[in-house]
């Protein structure tokens, strides 16, 4: 299974703002540490806020901080969130003369229901939980 930029994107949002907790950010902070569009990081933000996330802030002074405490972010909710959920197989795509017969597509389904499952018991905080990632994501304050 492969995620989509989107969720990628907004898991990365979410661990740099989990880093840097009680601070403000802006898009323009995350979107260079990373290395990533501007563009892109405007709808996750406006997802991830909508989903209460974050909180975002308007004006001059404004930006975006964690509203959950990290250990209260669950990375399978976010996924599920983010990310359009089809089939792993999908079997009614084309004509297969083993639909009526073919264990396959729920072996499939089974198996993507594990993926999530064991996506669940991780929290935001337990990746954040690495030293060297905190390292690389934490702000410099000059």
């Amino acid at each position: 299974m492969k995620l989509s930029l989107y969720t990628d994107y907004s898991l990365r949002v979410l661990l740099y703002l989990g880093a840097n907790q009680g601070q403000r950010t802006t898009m323009a902070e995350i979107a260079e540490s990373y290395g990533i569009s501007h563009e892109h990081l405007r709808k996750v933000v406006h997802l991830l806020g909508k989903l209460g996330y974050i909180e975002t802030y308007r004006g001059k002074s404004g930006g975006f901080m964690l509203k959950i405490d990290p250990a209260h972010i669950n990375i399978g909710e976010v996924i599920e969130a983010t990310e359009p959920r089809q089939p792993v197989i999908d079997c009614g795509s084309q004509p297969c003369i083993l639909i009526s017969a073919c264990a396959l597509q729920s072996i499939l389904g089974r198996a993507e229901q594990a993926f999530y499952d064991t996506l669940k018991t991780y929290s935001l905080a337990d990746i954040l939980k690495n030293r060297r990632t905190r390292e690389i994501l934490v702000r410099q304050i000059d």
